[in-house]
């Protein structure tokens, strides 16, 4: 089982479906008129907090065209993940599809997925209050707790999957500390956690176009010759894994005294 080679590309996915959820937020400037005189759109960064941190405590002026880091800023990151008891499911169910191949169609199948709750963290870093006001009043009405967005988990098989991302919380920090030479950064912390499935590696088979079972009267079967037959084969007998067909069945009965070889594929 374990050194099977696959990769389904799960965490990715959901990674780029969160980062998504959040890649068009705006923050709208206007003048004592009312008219707008600005549109920027928040940047947003697969990174931890820290890397932001630390770039806030080197540079005095992070509003500066001149350095590459400016606020707002939003970043996120997959903080941990746990497997759901309560979301499991029968293991023996099966997901199908039939394929077309080089060598005609097969079905391609996989096994009942594993629930797994995966973490992530949201930061949001502004140089005003007003501006983490913004940026937070156009995320939080829209998780009541939870967001939905729909992942195709597995693009051969067509499974795709509705996860709920629930938002668990939201921490508010101030780094201003009075001192005149501080650069102030607002910061919110939002946590979510994402609902997710796991599915392991894809099997594939060909339509069994044959099936023989030898009968005995005696227990030795390595000595002692077949007596009966069952041969069951697809009817028609060309039929495709996605074809709708029945099976036909033959008994055939034996006095010769003979075995299957099945290395020679005959009787012997």
């Amino acid at each position: 089982m374990l050194g099977n080679r696959f990769y389904n590309q799960s965490f990715r996915r959901l990674i780029i479906s969160f980062g998504q959820i959040f890649n068009n937020i705006v923050i709208q400037r206007t003048n004592s008129s009312g008219g707008v005189t600005s549109r920027i759109k928040v940047p947003l960064a697969y990174a931890p907090k820290e890397k932001f941190l630390v770039r806030l405590d080197e540079q005095s002026n992070l509003s500066s065209r001149e350095f590459a880091i400016t606020l707002p800023r939003m970043g996120f990151e997959m903080t941990g993940l746990n497997y759901d008891p309560s979301r499991k499911l029968n293991k023996l169910q099966k997901f199908r599809q039939v394929k077309s191949g080089e060598d005609g169609k097969v079905l391609n199948f996989n096994y009942t997925p594993v629930p797994y709750n995966v973490n992530y963290t949201l930061n949001i870093f502004t140089a005003t209050a007003e501006n983490g006001l913004i940026i937070v009043e156009q995320i939080l009405p829209f998780f009541q707790p939870e967001y939905t967005v729909t992942i195709n988990m597995v693009p051969d098989l067509g499974i795709k999957r509705d996860v709920p991302i629930i938002l668990n919380g939201v921490n508010y920090e101030d780094s201003y500390d009075g001192n005149f030479t501080t650069r102030r950064a607002v910061i919110y912390t939002l946590n979510f956690t994402a609902k997710t499935y796991l599915f392991g590696p894809m099997t594939n088979q060909k339509v069994i176009k044959e099936v023989q079972d030898d009968l005995y009267s005696d227990t030795d079967t390595t000595n002692k010759a077949r007596e009966e037959r069952i041969i069951i084969t697809p009817n028609p007998a060309n039929a495709d894994a996605d074809d709708d067909f029945g099976f036909t069945t033959q008994i055939l009965s034996f006095s010769d005294g003979k075995k299957y070889n099945p290395k020679t594929d005959t009787d012997e």
